[in-house]
Protein backbone atom coordinates (compact mmCIF):
# COMPACT_ATOMS: atom_id res chain seq x y z
CA UNK A 1 0.00 0.00 0.00
CA UNK A 2 2.90 2.54 0.80
CA UNK A 3 4.60 1.86 -2.66
CA UNK A 4 1.03 2.68 -4.16
CA UNK A 5 0.46 5.59 -2.55
CA UNK A 6 3.70 6.76 -3.70
CA UNK A 7 2.89 6.32 -6.72
CA UNK A 8 0.93 10.02 -6.05
CA UNK A 9 3.91 11.45 -5.02
CA UNK A 10 5.59 10.34 -7.84
CA UNK A 11 2.81 12.19 -9.76
CA UNK A 12 2.26 15.25 -8.01
CA UNK A 13 6.71 16.23 -7.76
CA UNK A 14 6.33 15.77 -11.49
CA UNK A 15 3.30 18.59 -11.48
CA UNK A 16 5.06 20.90 -9.23
CA UNK A 17 8.40 20.94 -12.03
CA UNK A 18 6.50 20.96 -14.67
CA UNK A 19 4.64 24.12 -12.93
CA UNK A 20 7.67 25.87 -12.41
CA UNK A 21 8.93 25.58 -16.24
CA UNK A 22 6.19 26.52 -18.08
CA UNK A 23 5.77 29.87 -16.07
CA UNK A 24 9.27 31.03 -16.94
CA UNK A 25 7.84 34.40 -18.46
CA UNK A 26 7.18 35.67 -14.46
CA UNK A 27 10.50 34.25 -13.10
CA UNK A 28 10.33 36.50 -10.09
CA UNK A 29 6.87 35.26 -9.28
CA UNK A 30 7.96 31.30 -9.43
CA UNK A 31 10.94 32.06 -7.52
CA UNK A 32 9.13 34.35 -4.84
CA UNK A 33 6.40 31.29 -4.48
CA UNK A 34 9.21 28.82 -4.22
CA UNK A 35 10.89 31.13 -1.36
CA UNK A 36 7.34 30.77 0.46
CA UNK A 37 7.36 27.08 0.01
CA UNK A 38 10.36 26.55 1.64
CA UNK A 39 9.86 29.05 4.28
CA UNK A 40 6.42 27.28 4.89
CA UNK A 41 8.03 23.49 4.53
CA UNK A 42 10.83 24.43 7.25
CA UNK A 43 8.68 26.21 9.51
CA UNK A 44 5.72 24.41 9.51
CA UNK A 45 6.52 21.07 9.05
CA UNK A 46 10.15 20.06 8.90
CA UNK A 47 11.28 21.53 12.18
CA UNK A 48 8.65 20.66 14.31
CA UNK A 49 8.63 17.19 13.05
CA UNK A 50 12.30 16.50 13.80
CA UNK A 51 12.07 18.59 17.60
CA UNK A 52 9.86 15.45 17.97
CA UNK A 53 11.34 12.94 16.59
CA UNK A 54 15.00 13.81 17.36
CA UNK A 55 14.89 13.03 20.97
CA UNK A 56 16.70 14.74 24.00
CA UNK A 57 18.79 18.00 24.76
CA UNK A 58 22.46 18.61 24.23
CA UNK A 59 24.19 20.89 26.56
CA UNK A 60 20.53 22.31 27.07
CA UNK A 61 19.76 22.49 23.68
CA UNK A 62 17.49 20.33 21.63
CA UNK A 63 19.32 18.22 19.11
CA UNK A 64 17.60 18.97 16.15
CA UNK A 65 17.83 22.66 16.84
CA UNK A 66 21.46 21.98 16.86
CA UNK A 67 21.64 20.33 13.57
CA UNK A 68 19.49 23.14 12.35
CA UNK A 69 21.56 25.76 12.76
CA UNK A 70 24.58 23.12 11.49
CA UNK A 71 22.74 22.89 8.71
CA UNK A 72 21.88 26.56 8.00
CA UNK A 73 26.17 26.99 8.33
CA UNK A 74 26.92 23.90 6.00
CA UNK A 75 24.72 25.48 3.06
CA UNK A 76 26.32 28.85 3.45
CA UNK A 77 30.13 26.93 3.95
CA UNK A 78 29.59 25.18 0.68
CA UNK A 79 28.20 27.90 -1.20
CA UNK A 80 31.15 30.07 -0.15
CA UNK A 81 33.62 27.35 -0.81
CA UNK A 82 32.36 26.87 -4.28
CA UNK A 83 32.24 30.37 -5.01
CA UNK A 84 35.92 30.66 -3.89
CA UNK A 85 36.84 28.16 -6.25
CA UNK A 86 34.94 29.05 -9.08
CA UNK A 87 36.27 32.55 -9.04
CA UNK A 88 39.92 31.08 -8.55
CA UNK A 89 39.22 30.00 -11.93
CA UNK A 90 38.53 33.23 -13.27
CA UNK A 91 34.58 33.70 -13.00
CA UNK A 92 32.99 36.79 -12.17
CA UNK A 93 31.46 37.62 -8.71
CA UNK A 94 28.34 37.56 -9.75
CA UNK A 95 28.26 34.11 -11.30
CA UNK A 96 26.20 31.10 -10.04
CA UNK A 97 27.92 28.29 -9.21
CA UNK A 98 26.07 25.18 -10.51
CA UNK A 99 26.99 23.08 -8.37
CA UNK A 100 24.99 25.15 -5.36
CA UNK A 101 22.17 24.59 -7.00
CA UNK A 102 22.82 20.47 -7.63
CA UNK A 103 23.80 20.26 -4.40
CA UNK A 104 20.63 21.66 -2.86
CA UNK A 105 18.47 19.28 -5.22
CA UNK A 106 20.13 16.69 -4.63
CA UNK A 107 19.31 17.83 -0.72
CA UNK A 108 15.62 17.70 -1.97
CA UNK A 109 16.19 13.97 -3.28
CA UNK A 110 17.25 13.10 -0.03
CA UNK A 111 14.48 14.88 1.63
CA UNK A 112 12.16 12.90 -0.60
CA UNK A 113 13.38 9.84 -0.14
CA UNK A 114 12.37 10.36 3.69
CA UNK A 115 9.30 11.03 2.83
CA UNK A 116 8.52 7.71 1.30
CA UNK A 117 10.51 5.91 4.12
CA UNK A 118 8.25 7.77 6.95
CA UNK A 119 5.13 6.81 4.57
CA UNK A 120 6.63 3.23 4.72
CA UNK A 121 6.87 3.48 8.56
CA UNK A 122 3.51 4.99 9.12
CA UNK A 123 1.41 2.21 7.37
CA UNK A 124 3.39 -0.05 9.51
CA UNK A 125 1.98 1.51 12.87
CA UNK A 126 -1.86 1.09 11.33
CA UNK A 127 -4.11 2.28 8.45
CA UNK A 128 -5.15 5.48 9.54
CA UNK A 129 -1.53 6.74 10.50
CA UNK A 130 -0.55 5.58 6.89
CA UNK A 131 -3.26 7.69 5.49
CA UNK A 132 -2.49 10.81 7.59
CA UNK A 133 0.70 10.48 6.39
CA UNK A 134 0.14 9.89 2.88
CA UNK A 135 -1.90 12.97 2.41
CA UNK A 136 0.95 15.17 3.73
CA UNK A 137 3.37 13.62 1.17
CA UNK A 138 1.59 13.76 -1.60
CA UNK A 139 0.17 17.11 -1.16
CA UNK A 140 3.64 18.79 -0.56
CA UNK A 141 5.15 17.16 -2.90
CA UNK A 142 4.22 19.09 -5.39
CA UNK A 143 6.63 21.93 -3.50
CA UNK A 144 9.26 20.01 -3.71
CA UNK A 145 8.97 18.99 -6.64
CA UNK A 146 8.41 22.73 -7.63
CA UNK A 147 11.55 23.70 -5.71
CA UNK A 148 13.88 20.79 -6.95
CA UNK A 149 13.34 22.26 -10.85
CA UNK A 150 13.88 25.67 -9.69
CA UNK A 151 16.82 25.78 -7.43
CA UNK A 152 18.37 23.40 -10.15
CA UNK A 153 17.78 26.08 -13.14
CA UNK A 154 18.46 29.08 -10.71
CA UNK A 155 22.55 28.11 -10.45
CA UNK A 156 22.66 28.52 -14.18
CA UNK A 157 22.52 24.79 -14.36
CA UNK A 158 20.90 23.36 -18.21
CA UNK A 159 16.98 22.56 -18.58
CA UNK A 160 18.20 18.87 -19.12
CA UNK A 161 19.86 18.48 -15.54
CA UNK A 162 16.96 20.22 -13.84
CA UNK A 163 15.15 17.46 -15.27
CA UNK A 164 16.86 14.64 -14.72
CA UNK A 165 16.92 15.86 -10.99
CA UNK A 166 13.36 16.67 -11.03
CA UNK A 167 12.61 12.92 -11.71
CA UNK A 168 15.23 11.59 -9.39
CA UNK A 169 12.97 13.49 -6.74
CA UNK A 170 9.94 11.97 -8.10
CA UNK A 171 11.20 8.63 -8.00
CA UNK A 172 12.74 8.94 -4.40
CA UNK A 173 9.17 8.26 -2.34
CA UNK A 174 8.63 5.22 -4.23
CA UNK A 175 12.11 3.87 -3.65
CA UNK A 176 11.97 5.24 0.39
CA UNK A 177 8.92 3.75 0.65
CA UNK A 178 9.87 0.30 -1.15
CA UNK A 179 13.06 0.19 1.23
CA UNK A 180 10.54 -0.16 4.42
CA UNK A 181 9.42 -3.15 3.42
CA UNK A 182 13.21 -4.62 4.51
CA UNK A 183 13.92 -2.77 7.59
CA UNK A 184 12.68 0.22 9.65
CA UNK A 185 14.46 3.59 10.38
CA UNK A 186 15.38 4.62 13.66
CA UNK A 187 12.94 8.00 14.23
CA UNK A 188 15.79 9.65 16.08
CA UNK A 189 18.10 9.16 13.51
CA UNK A 190 14.92 10.55 10.89
CA UNK A 191 14.59 13.56 13.52
CA UNK A 192 17.92 14.56 13.06
CA UNK A 193 18.38 14.51 9.35
CA UNK A 194 15.07 16.86 8.94
CA UNK A 195 16.55 18.95 11.21
CA UNK A 196 19.94 19.63 9.48
CA UNK A 197 17.90 19.69 6.13
CA UNK A 198 15.74 22.28 7.85
CA UNK A 199 18.38 24.37 8.43
CA UNK A 200 20.48 23.95 4.81
CA UNK A 201 17.23 25.03 2.64
CA UNK A 202 16.31 27.78 5.31
CA UNK A 203 19.35 29.24 4.06
CA UNK A 204 18.77 29.06 0.48
CA UNK A 205 15.14 30.33 0.68
CA UNK A 206 16.80 33.40 2.94
CA UNK A 207 20.26 34.15 1.29
CA UNK A 208 19.64 33.12 -2.33
CA UNK A 209 15.99 32.40 -3.39
CA UNK A 210 14.07 35.43 -1.87
CA UNK A 211 17.01 38.02 -2.73
CA UNK A 212 16.52 36.89 -6.15
CA UNK A 213 13.25 36.88 -6.48
CA UNK A 214 13.20 40.80 -5.39
CA UNK A 215 16.33 41.70 -6.90
CA UNK A 216 14.94 42.62 -10.33
CA UNK A 217 10.97 42.63 -9.34
CA UNK A 218 10.62 44.21 -6.27
CA UNK A 219 6.53 44.00 -6.58
CA UNK A 220 4.03 43.44 -4.48
CA UNK A 221 2.83 40.37 -6.62
CA UNK A 222 6.14 38.65 -5.67
CA UNK A 223 5.47 39.57 -2.01
CA UNK A 224 1.98 37.87 -2.17
CA UNK A 225 3.38 34.94 -3.94
CA UNK A 226 5.85 34.56 -1.28
CA UNK A 227 2.96 34.93 1.64
CA UNK A 228 0.92 32.25 -0.73
CA UNK A 229 3.64 29.98 -0.36
CA UNK A 230 3.94 29.68 3.15
CA UNK A 231 -0.17 29.71 3.43
CA UNK A 232 0.07 26.81 1.08
CA UNK A 233 2.01 24.77 3.15
CA UNK A 234 0.19 26.08 6.17
CA UNK A 235 -2.98 24.64 4.58
CA UNK A 236 -1.19 21.13 3.98
CA UNK A 237 0.11 20.83 7.57
CA UNK A 238 -3.25 21.56 8.69
CA UNK A 239 -5.30 19.26 7.00
CA UNK A 240 -2.61 16.13 7.37
CA UNK A 241 -3.25 16.95 11.06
Amino acid sequence: MAVFVALGAFLMTLAGGWVAQRVTDRRHLVLGLAGGLMLGVVGLDLLPEAIGAAGGEVFGVPAALLLFVGGFLVAHLVERLLAGRQAAHGAGGDERVPQVGLTAAAAMVGHSLMDGIALGAAFQVGGGMGAAVALAVITHDFADGFNTYTLTRLYGNARRKALLMLFADALAPIVGAATTLLFTLPEELLGCYLGFFGGALLYLAAAEILPEAHHTHPARSTLLCTVAGVGFIWLVVGVAE
